[in-house]
């Protein structure tokens, strides 16, 4: 089986490496030329656990090819569209699809007639985008009949950044949209090496594979907003948001991930995916405020985690030193995307305070980030602690959890922690008299 995936970004990537280390052979495209030459030189471009192994390995066998040359899809049996699908410009939330658009109308010049190749979309895209992708065929290629020389399918992505290769090789469930029963076979044949680990593979029609994503995202963020507020009445009233939220997932009905507190969600999906889903009501004009108010609560967040600062710093802000630990939306990638730190970053050097950060997965991009201009960066945790007025966990990297807590007293100018993350325990931060706030309880 021969495989081609158009999009050399964190899902392609995924893609094409896992695929490949299947045995299959699969062709990776792009039009970024420096991308390609940088992947053909076992380069990655992005930050993924386990991930440059796979390149190499498979890449060195000849499992994995890289190509700036969309016509290399004559030779594949399965196409993958695997391009953004950023918001639009607009401010409407919904999510822009020239690049998924430009994409299909390359693909369709070199389909070939009774070779029954099959178009897939990896790309996270709004319900009807399958059919959009139909008839746009049809139009395109008058020749070809879809579902006898050529199939449309929907397969969205479930990676978390960070254990992407873990979520593609051992999935809780493998979502594929199809409108005939010779598209199924393709996908089960595809996903076969997965029968081994039993992983569940859904067949539903084209626009139920797509709503799935976006109400599984969507959700998702609804948990994490939902244990905010509660942390928010913790902190007010009393009790502790961790145990809270242990009592609640060991209800086998709610289950125990992300009821986690913390800044707010960010990353490419969380974000990205609750503004579609909320356009996508919009559009149908049916009436919705649950997705909304999600929306809505995530960016009010990361206003109180700077006044939640600000109260911390008083009598006042203003040149005052800031230790922040963590920029990345969560651990194990390097990925800013709408990360709360974009946002309380600048809202607190707009109020005066000077910000030493640390990063583990600090690259010389993050430097040309507008949002992270005129910080102050440091490759080492304790310099950037030294002579703080406040430490501010952001992200919860392994790093952080071990820190030496005499160290970090002595290294603060004032022992005050803020951990956004609750990766500490407030027992030790008596012991070492640190003055220690976190999320969801009172200090």
């Amino acid at each position: 089986m021969k495989i081609a995936v158009i999009g050399a970004g964190y899902v392609g990537l995924v893609t094409a490496a896992c695929f490949s280390e299947f045995g299959y052979e699969v062709i990776c495209i792009d039009n970024n030329k420096y991308k390609i030459k940088q992947l053909k030189k076992k380069i990655i471009p992005i930050y993924e656990p386990g991930l440059s192994d796979l390149v190499k390995k498979n890449a060195k066998s000849k499992y994995l090819l890289f190509s700036n040359s969309i016509s290399k899809i004559k030779d594949a049996n399965i196409i993958f569209i695997a391009v953004g699908t950023p918001s639009t410009r607009r401010g409407d939330g919904e999510a822009d699809l020239k690049f998924v658009f430009s994409v299909v109308k390359d693909i369709s010049k070199f389909l070939i007639k009774r070779k029954k190749q099959l178009v897939i979309t990896k790309s996270t895209v709004p319900v009807g985008t399958g059919k959009k992708i139909q008839d746009m065929m049809c139009e395109l290629r008058p020749d070809l009949i879809n579902n006898k020389d050529y199939f449309i399918a929907s397969n969205p992505e479930f990676l978390r950044e960070g254990s992407a290769i873990e979520d593609f090789m051992r999935p809780d469930r493998v979502v594929c949209g199809v409108t005939d029963k010779q598209a199924e076979e393709i996908l089960k044949e595809l996903y076969r090496p997965l029968n081994l680990r039993e992983a569940p593979v859904l067949f539903a029609d084209l626009e139920s594979a797509e709503i799935i994503k976006y109400a599984s995202n969507a959700f998702l963020a609804l948990k994490v907003s939902f244990i905010n507020e509660i942390a928010n009445l913790c902190e007010k009233t009393g009790g502790n948001v961790q145990m809270i939220a242990k009592g609640m997932g060991l209800d086998n009905r709610i289950g125990p991930k992300f009821l986690h507190p913390g800044p707010g969600f960010g990353g490419s999906c969380f974000p990205k995916d609750t503004r579609a889903l909320y356009a996508s009501f919009k559009k149908n004009k049916i009436n919705n405020t649950l997705v909304k108010s999600v929306i809505n609560f995530n960016e009010d967040r990361k206003i109180s985690i700077v006044n939640k600062i600000k109260n911390l710093l008083k009598p006042k802000i203003k040149n005052k030193v800031i230790a922040f630990l963590g920029v990345t939306f969560k651990p194990n990638t390097d990925d800013l995307r709408e990360s709360p730190s974009l946002e309380i970053i600048p809202r607190l050097r707009k109020l005066g305070a000077k910000i030493h950060a640390h990063d583990p997965a600090f690259n010389p991009e993050f430097i040309k980030v507008k949002e992270l201009d005129k910080i102050k960066w440091h490759s080492n945790v304790l310099e950037a602690i030294k002579n703080a007025d406040l430490l501010v966990i952001h992200t919860e990297w392994n790093e952080y959890r071990g820190l030496d807590l005499l160290k970090v007293k002595k290294a603060l100018k004032n022992p005050i922690i803020l951990d956004l993350r609750n990766i500490f325990n407030l027992d030790d931060m008596k012991r070492y008299n640190i003055k220690y706030h976190g999320i969801g309880f009172k200090s």
